[in-house]
């Protein structure tokens, strides 16, 4: 049985707010000694209902806490740089959420502050511990379905985010913002991404482009070794959470991700019905917690991070490059970005 690390969580939003709990509740080597957050009610409600022992109102105190030894990063995205360089420096070991950050110049001025200051960090992209996606992986790489040679995923949302979320200079745009999981993945199972193309539209949801966004994209891609992809994203799932990943192989398929959420099937004379996947916190609860696990029991063991930050960095190259090809209306290089 490893030790106890004690644990600083900063960002107590949604998602942080299923963090402190997973750390709180079910990963047995995470002692949760803070929180932090820019809106205190947040941060003290983590405390109230988790039993947390302490809060900051902002991210410094935090890294600088001498109690802390590891760092979870789940603050809006926009922040992360400046917040896991201070980390970096604090010599705290890091564990930051997707996506890395917004721009590729902040991700690589995060990747030297780390490496400067020697610290273990680990990339959250949650899909990789799901045990569907994990399964694929293994199989692809014992050859299963022989050579892989095509890449389809994709990821719906059952409803659009706030107006204000959406605006690019927060989200980072529909591309970086739901589809660094899909690119993560495409990566993971095929290897490195050569080019890409990205088509997309508001066509659900009228007033997105008031922030000039979209509802929906298509992206197509090449990989290094000539084979090919498709990732389509929509904001407009409306029948529930709708996540999939596929790849064809010269000798077979696979299918990695599910719809229906309770393992029923309801037949009458005029139906047949399932239920389906709420949203994240159903679909990727587990993944969430296992990863949480990895990351702590990497850092006990002194083991290499599965996913690090040069994962993170190539996904929001792909993103990136994406997103310039859908604005561009062209067909760009990833190495160009």
């Amino acid at each position: 049985m490893h030790k106890k690390i004690s644990v600083g969580l900063i960002g107590t939003g949604r998602l942080g707010k299923m963090y402190a709990e997973f750390l709180a509740y079910r990963v047995p080597q995470a002692n949760l000694v803070a929180v932090a957050d820019l809106v205190p009610e947040r941060a003290t409600y983590c405390v109230e209902k988790f039993g947390v022992p302490k809060w900051y109102d902002n991210h410094h105190d935090l890294n600088y806490d001498p109690e802390i030894d590891a760092v979870v990063v789940t603050a809006t995205t926009i922040n992360h740089k400046e917040i896991i360089i201070d980390a970096a420096e604090a010599g705290k070991s890091i564990f930051s959420e997707k996506p890395l950050t917004l721009s590729l110049s902040d991700a690589r001025d995060i990747e030297k502050a780390v490496k400067k200051a020697g610290v273990f960090f680990q990339m959250g992209f949650q899909r990789r511990f799901d045990k569907g996606f994990a399964a694929a992986k293994k199989k692809i790489d014992q050859g299963i379905i022989g050579t892989p040679v095509v890449f389809r995923g994709s990821s719906r949302d059952p409803y659009r985010p706030s107006l204000e979320y959406l605006k690019p200079e927060n989200s980072g745009g529909q591309i970086l913002d739901m589809a660094i999981h899909d690119i993560d993945i495409a990566r993971w199972y095929m290897g490195d991404i050569r080019s890409v193309y990205a088509i997309g539209e508001v066509l659900a949801y009228p007033e997105i482009k008031e922030v000039h966004d979209t509802d929906n994209v298509v992206m197509l891609i090449k990989f290094a070794n000539n084979a090919l992809g498709e990732i389509d994203i929509s904001r407009n799932g409306v029948y529930g959470y709708d996540i999939r990943a596929e790849v064809l192989g010269t000798r077979g398929t696979l299918q990695a991700g599910y719809l229906r959420d309770t393992p029923i099937l309801v037949m009458t004379e005029n139906a047949v019905t399932h239920d389906v996947v709420p949203y994240f916190p159903e679909r990727f609860g587990e993944a969430y917690v296992a990863q949480l696990n990895n990351y702590l029991a990497n850092l006990s063991e002194q083991k290499a991070p599965p996913i690090t930050i040069e994962d993170g960095i190539k996904a929001l190259q792909v993103a990136a490059a994406a997103t310039h090809s859908l604005q561009k209306d062209v067909l760009v290089p990833v190495k160009d970005f």
